[in-house]
């Protein structure tokens, strides 16, 4: 089946006057029923295919979340052709890499910086042939080519026959972005998703699911959104689009979700601003918030098991919830529930405080080479520090080095034009080879230890695994991103970026004044600042494990650099290369 149809046909059926996706116009949040998106989805089809865009054609979407990106998005899956995204953050260089690797030949464009890049590929004699604007606010030059959506799809009917597909038919190209090497464009079916839906449905038997709302916070390119906002539609509950995700704050609170899919980071950084508050109170204040989260905790243990609370300690909770919990939540819109979490590994301090609060974060682990989830969270009997228990449908092992191998329903059909990279992910049986290492805990809960290719060995021959030691230093508010150094080194150092906000904040209470934060991170008290914040994070740590020499950047590692991927993970090589004389200094 046609994952457009599976999700369009059954709720314009069901519920043509319901909600279906909702987006910001100007300072008011829009909505479009299930039957007014289903016409605009078939409007844009039927422009599409008037364009020339035939069955298995790719077409590229490159821009910022918006409700035009899911409609693009829907439109070419009904045509029967192959949706190409790329992330709105990508340079020129990296945009033509993937359409040309792609062959796209229509692409949608968000903002003037995407439609001057698309526009230079297009006179270059590229594949690319028409460029589609979804906003008016961009300027465009007509006689390349160069179309309006409004204007595009104005004289289209809204009827239309969507395009018959089999379960393993490709509906997408989703081209990694990659810690290391060239992009390759996943080939992900109608069947991974579809199926990867049904599975999700039957994990979770939520309730009363076309009641949720959820907002598209993460970026629509990337697998983990994608799949989440499109499950949430076929499951009939509304989908609100951010554009820019330096609202969220804002939005939260306007739009008040249900429901969000959010990164590690994210986390992190709504966990650490609340701890700070509550340093900063006074001690009867911190003793009231450290009394809540006590008893948030006890609770939470309890809905863990599905065990019924003593009404003595519901009692306390409900006070619990009025001094301290609702404010929390508030901030956070009130009513969200469910959010699951991927990307990264998250600390089980983090899962444990939002627990208690009665946030539940749905822990995951997946790739984009699996339609996002492989194992997750239940609502019930999970297990803080674990990535949980494996889909239905999805079959889990260790293989050699401890590797993770899958497989199951979700498992992409392979890189697109790129059988030798095919081959080198899958065992002779047939298992996918997910390049993080792992093991089970005695409940079948999934650990990842790591990425194979991260383990670092010190010149002592002891191995390190970065990515737990970088969560637990980026769980504290004045770190904001970190990359540790120890392959063959005598110990680990790092380069640290501060999280700029709050460091801002602390000079303040020092009276500390500054021209510059290359001038901030070379003062002694500061550093001296953060080797205490370090040697009291890390002190559980073994000897080998801790950080002993750092430096403190200037500025953050950022995606135009090519320091890390629009997904926000570092790109390790690119960044020991870029600063590999600040980093021979720390020996």
């Amino acid at each position: 089946m046609n994952l457009a149809e599976a999700i369009i046909i059954k709720n314009v059926e069901k519920h043509p006057i319901k909600a279906a996706i909702g987006f910001k116009k100007k300072e008011g949040w829009k909505e479009l029923s299930w039957k007014k998106f289903s016409e605009i989805v078939f409007k844009t089809a039927n422009a599409l295919k008037a364009s020339g865009v035939e069955e298995n054609d790719r077409v590229a979407i490159y821009a910022d979340n918006s409700g035009e990106w899911m409609i693009f998005d829907m439109a070419i899956m009904s045509v029967g052709a192959i949706t190409v995204p790329i992330y709105s953050t990508n340079n020129a260089e990296q945009s033509e890499y993937i359409i040309n690797d792609s062959q796209s030949k229509i692409i949608l464009v968000g903002n003037q910086a995407q439609y001057d890049a698309s526009l230079e590929l297009l006179k270059k004699g590229s594949s690319l042939q028409t460029i589609i604007i979804a906003k008016k606010a961009v300027w465009i030059k007509k006689e390349f080519s160069s179309f309006y959506l409004e204007d595009f799809i104005a004289t289209s009917s809204p009827k239309f026959d969507i395009c018959k597909k089999g379960y393993d038919d490709v509906a997408t190209l989703i081209y990694t972005s990659g810690t290391t090497g060239t992009p390759k464009g996943v080939m992900l079916t109608h069947g991974n998703f579809i199926k990867a839906f049904d599975a999700h449905f039957e994990f979770f038997k939520f309730k009363n699911f076309e009641e949720e709302l959820s907002l598209a916070f993460l970026p629509l390119t990337h697998v983990f959104e994608r799949s989440w906002s499109l499950l949430c539609l076929y499951g009939g509950a509304r989908v609100y689009f951010l554009e820019d995700p330096k609202d969220i704050a804002k939005t939260l609170e306007e739009v008040k979700p249900t429901m969000m899919c959010a990164v590690p980071r994210f986390f992190q950084k709504v966990y650490a601003g609340v701890l700070e508050k509550a340093e900063e109170g006074s001690s009867l204040k911190k003793k009231i918030f450290n009394w809540a989260t006590g008893i948030g905790a006890q609770t939470a243990e309890f809905r863990r098991n599905e065990q019924p609370i003593p009404f003595g300690l519901k009692f306390k909770e409900s006070i619990a919830d009025m001094l301290v919990f609702s404010k929390i939540k508030n901030k956070m819109g009130g009513r969200l529930w469910f959010l699951p979490c991927g990307g990264a590994s998250v600390s089980p301090e983090v899962t444990r405080f939002f627990e208690s609060v009665g946030i539940h974060i749905t822990v995951g682990y997946g790739l984009t080479e699996t339609t996002a989830t492989l194992t997750l969270f239940p609502l019930t009997h999970f297990e803080h520090a674990t990535s949980g228990k494996a889909l239905p449908g999805v079959e889990i092992r260790i293989g050699e080095n401890d590797e993770i191998q899958a497989k199951g329903n979700g498992i992409m059909k392979g890189y697109y034009n790129n059988p030798e990279e095919t081959q080198k992910v899958f065992t002779e049986d047939g298992w996918f080879k997910t390049g993080d290492a792992g093991k089970f805990d005695k409940n079948k809960n999934l650990i990842i230890t790591d990425r194979i290719k991260d383990l670092m060995k010190t010149s002592n021959g002891k191995y390190i695994a970065p990515q737990p030691i970088e969560n637990l230093l980026t769980n504290n508010n004045f770190i904001q991103q970190i990359v540790l150094i120890a392959e063959g080194r005598q110990f680990v150092s790092a380069l640290i970026v501060p999280n700029f906000e709050f460091l801002k904040e602390y000079l303040k209470k020092i009276s500390m004044s500054f021209t510059t934060w290359e001038e901030i991170v070379h003062k002694k008290e500061i550093i001296d600042f953060y080797k205490e914040k370090i040697k009291e994070l890390q002190s559980h740590l073994a000897d080998y494990e801790k950080v002993k020499k750092f430096t403190l950047m200037p500025a953050e590692f950022e995606i135009n650099t090519g320091e890390i991927t629009p997904t926000l993970k570092i790109k390790r090589n690119v960044v020991l290369k870029n600063y590999s004389d600040i980093i021979e200094k720390m020996y």
